[in-house]
């Protein structure tokens, strides 16, 4: 991954819109939707601008120029110029889903959304929302962060009470129904290649979920890659005691890969 998926405030900020074209017209659409105010280079708000689109033919010196006084730009159908790109987005608001390839191909990008949207249900937006409301109950519930995160996963998971594409999710009644705190756990995989699409599903899920990864020097970072980013590594070496801890520990053991 050579870019880093951010989600920017824009709601009544300036963004600045160098370009008259259709793709610049595409653009004043994407940033108002976000709440974005779309000014040109002249207007006395431009100065506050953090970020900037540019339209034009030739956008090369305008691009330094901007880049030079700090700001973020984006240069339509010009990946080299670019410091951050535009993904496809599925909304589902609050939830909102990008895809990106990195400006490698929108084309590709655009078709995984009308994929997705397929896929994912209107109302994952009334979820997000209810799971904000129910955030003072849930700390209430579970006082300790990690019992919080490890009972929200498992209600999250397929089939759990608050499967996303479930039948019907509601936090209300999943807050009154009576649960255990997870048990400690640790569960083995033994990857059989170093291509994470290897990977079973409850393998992947289990990476996705782990709170610490015991794991050889050997093992493939893409596999690494599939676990939670704050999960704790541990690096594990021959007669080392696998160390107890609250929630899931998922021990990586490599064969010959």
């Amino acid at each position: 991954m050579h870019s880093l998926p951010i989600s920017v405030k824009l709601q009544g900020q300036p963004v600045l819109l160098i370009g008259t074209s259709e793709a610049a017209v595409a653009k004043r659409r994407l940033i108002e939707r976000a709440g974005g105010i779309p000014v040109a280079g002249d207007d006395t708000r431009a100065p506050q601008a953090r970020i900037a689109f540019i339209a034009l033919d030739g956008p090369e010196e305008i691009a330094a120029e901007l880049k030079a006084r700090g700001l973020l730009v984006n240069v339509v159908d010009r990946p080299d110029l670019c410091d951050f790109t535009t993904p496809a987005i599925i909304d589902r608001d609050p939830v909102l889903i990008a895809i990106s390839t990195g400006g490698a191909s929108s084309g590709l990008a655009a078709a995984l959304r009308q994929r997705l949207e397929d896929l994912l249900p209107a109302r994952l937006g009334a979820l997000a929302s209810g799971l904000k409301a129910a955030r003072q109950a849930m700390r209430a519930r579970w006082p300790d962060a990690g019992d919080r995160r490890r009972m929200l996963a498992r209600a999250l998971a397929p089939e759990g009470l608050l499967d996303p594409l479930g039948a019907g999710p509601d936090v209300d009644s999943w807050l009154e129904t009576p649960s255990e705190i997870v048990e400690p756990e640790t569960l083995v995989i033994r990857p059989t290649s170093a291509d994470p699409d290897d990977l079973t599903v409850a393998e992947a899920r289990a990476l996705g979920m782990a709170d610490r990864i015991v794991h050889s020097a050997e093992t493939p970072p893409a596999i690494l890659a599939r676990a939670r980013a704050d999960a704790v590594r541990i690096l594990h070496h021959a007669g080392m005691h696998i160390p107890d801890g609250p929630g899931l520990t998922v021990v990586i053991e490599i064969a010959v890969i």
